[in-house]
């Protein structure tokens, strides 16, 4: 029995790694997908892989504007809205030192702006017991070097999952989150390291994690599923780390 029957949902940055994963589970559990990015290549790639069915759209997680114009859209396919995957985001990493203004707004502008004002457009054509699931980050509970806007954006999503729910719970909203550790995803990759510098990095960061290895994009858009469901009906608020013991141990 397939879990998202009829289904209709929106993923944002839907193009590669955990988004499209995700893509690719909702759609195997029957529902209906839109989903987003901003790079022509993956948003072409995307749209061959997922097939007709999926409507593969451009739009800048950053802007306000946009997220309006993105909940237009879903309107338009959809009519109403039962799943809002809030995955696009960027992942910044540079000493203190290193950071700019317009690179800390920018930061700030796609990971925490982008999707507070993308579900304030969506909340008119939400289904009733609609549900949505965040892509949060271990990042946000513990204190690794390099890291300090990107902890502080996705902390503030976590933030956002409690007030969130609360404030939505009574028109029959589900907001929770998935926090994903290091997972094999193209995300390491638009670092602009060096293969090998990348590399070095890769194991140093497998050392922190006690189960010994990265997550799969798979791990986490399972997870996603359980709470886009309705198996996770009384999960309201709720956090899932899944980062092999990184935050525990």
């Amino acid at each position: 029995m397939q879990r998202l029957p009829g289904k209709r949902a929106l993923i944002t940055g839907g193009t590669t790694g955990i988004g499209l994963e995700t893509a690719r589970r909702f759609i195997e559990e029957g529902a209906r997908v839109i989903i987003t990015g901003t790079n022509p290549a993956t948003l072409e790639s995307a749209r061959h892989e997922l097939g007709p069915d999926v409507l593969v759209l451009s739009s800048d997680a950053s802007s306000a504007t946009e997220q309006r114009n993105l909940a237009t859209a879903v309107q338009a396919h959809f009519g109403r809205l039962d799943i809002l995957f809030i995955n696009a985001g960027l992942a910044q990493l540079q000493p203190i030192e290193q950071w700019t203004e317009d690179a800390f707004d920018r930061s700030f502008a796609i990971n925490v702006k982008g999707p507070f004002f993308l579900v304030q457009a969506l909340l008119p054509i939400f289904a009733p017991k609609a549900s949505i699931v965040i892509n949060g980050s271990v990042n946000a509970h513990i204190g690794m070097p390099n890291t300090s806007v990107y902890s502080a954006t996705k902390a503030s999503l976590i933030s956002f999952v409690r007030t969130f729910s609360g404030e939505l719970i009574s028109r029959g909203i589900r907001v929770n989150a998935v926090s994903p550790g290091p997972i094999s995803t193209p995300l390491y990759s638009k670092l602009g390291l060096s293969e090998d510098n990348l590399k070095q990095v890769a194991i140093s960061i497998q050392e922190q994690v006690p189960a010994g290895r990265f997550g799969t994009s798979r791990e986490i858009a399972d997870a996603v599923l359980f709470f886009a469901s309705d198996e996770s009906n009384f999960s309201v608020g709720s956090e899932l780390l899944l980062d092999g013991g990184m935050s525990e141990i």
